[in-house]
């Protein structure tokens, strides 16, 4: 009785892995915003953040679950070594780095959906938007011709 019961939860098991590999439709999924030629000078001056960006473009070539949760570990790794990386001068402000902190929020949220075998679309949709959300803030702060350590000085008077 043990060995049947043992057999028919392989079955299962091996049943689930089985659904991981069903198809992604990608081509619903949002498209990246575009960051303006002033802040992509800096960007390309940042390779940590390139290798982020190159994963992020992986994760739109995923086929199925598990091409999407092999692009994710590596994503996820690149993130930590953006998070050490030296940022470039305009970027190292609070703005920016809140913004990756969201990203690496819905990262581990898709990461938890896929190992619990959850649908993935809503965290991939909020995974996107954040990151979407962080590149629209690259532009926000090279367009932004205020010094907020001058806010700063008159909110402290």
């Amino acid at each position: 009785m043990v060995l049947c019961f043992m057999s028919c939860k392989e079955k299962s098991i091996q049943a689930s892995i089985a659904d991981d590999v069903s198809t992604l439709d990608t081509k619903e999924w949002i498209k990246k915003a575009m960051v303006n030629a002033k802040a992509n000078s800096i960007l390309e001056s940042w390779p940590e953040y390139n290798a982020f960006d190159t994963s992020v473009e992986v994760l739109y070539k995923a086929e199925n679950l598990e091409d999407l949760a092999i692009a994710l570990e590596d994503l996820i790794e690149k993130q930590k070594l953006l998070l050490k990386s030296k940022y470039p001068e305009d970027y190292n402000v609070p703005q920016i780095k809140s913004r990756q902190k969201v990203v690496l929020t819905y990262m581990l949220k898709l990461k938890a959906d896929l190992e619990y075998r959850l649908p993935t679309e809503v965290s991939t949709r909020e995974l996107l938007e954040a990151n979407n959300a962080m590149r629209t803030q690259f532009n926000v702060e090279i367009n932004n011709p205020l010094d907020n350590s001058l806010i700063l000085e008159e909110e402290g008077n």
